[in-house]
């Protein structure tokens, strides 16, 4: 389950925010958003609703707990494919620019470069689905 840190990061990337424009909107110190990012401190309760009103988000969604009524409402992803692929990205930001690159070829570049990946790593051209 996701930790108060980590639900505050993916809403800042989200968002396309720096930690010091994250910090500006909320008009605290750009080192409050980075300790608050690692876990090394939390905020007050009123800097916690602060950041969970900016982000147009409860708080319990904000500190990574499920609502009750988490089971009766849909998923945000329609299959698990796409819930893996999305978490992937967001445990490994290093990937975001193979992804990004990707939205500006045509599916048979994709396909090339994603072969080509796959026999650099020893695997075979069946397993990508691609």
């Amino acid at each position: 389950m996701p930790e108060f840190k980590d639900m505050l990061k993916y809403f800042r990337m989200k968002e396309n925010l720096s930690q010091s424009e994250l910090a500006a909107k909320l008009g605290i110190s750009p080192s409050a958003v980075s300790m608050y990012e690692v876990g090394k401190r939390e905020p007050d309760f009123e800097t916690e609703e602060k950041i969970a009103d900016f982000f147009h988000t409860d708080l319990d969604t904000l500190r990574g707990r499920e609502s009750s009524d988490a089971e009766q409402q849909p998923s945000y992803y329609l299959d698990k494919d796409s819930s893996d692929a999305a978490q992937f990205l967001f445990s490994n930001p290093e990937y975001k620019v193979l992804f990004d690159a990707s939205r500006k070829v045509k599916p048979e570049d994709i396909n090339l470069v994603a072969e080509m990946i796959k026999r650099m790593a020893g695997g075979s051209s069946d397993d990508t689905g691609c």
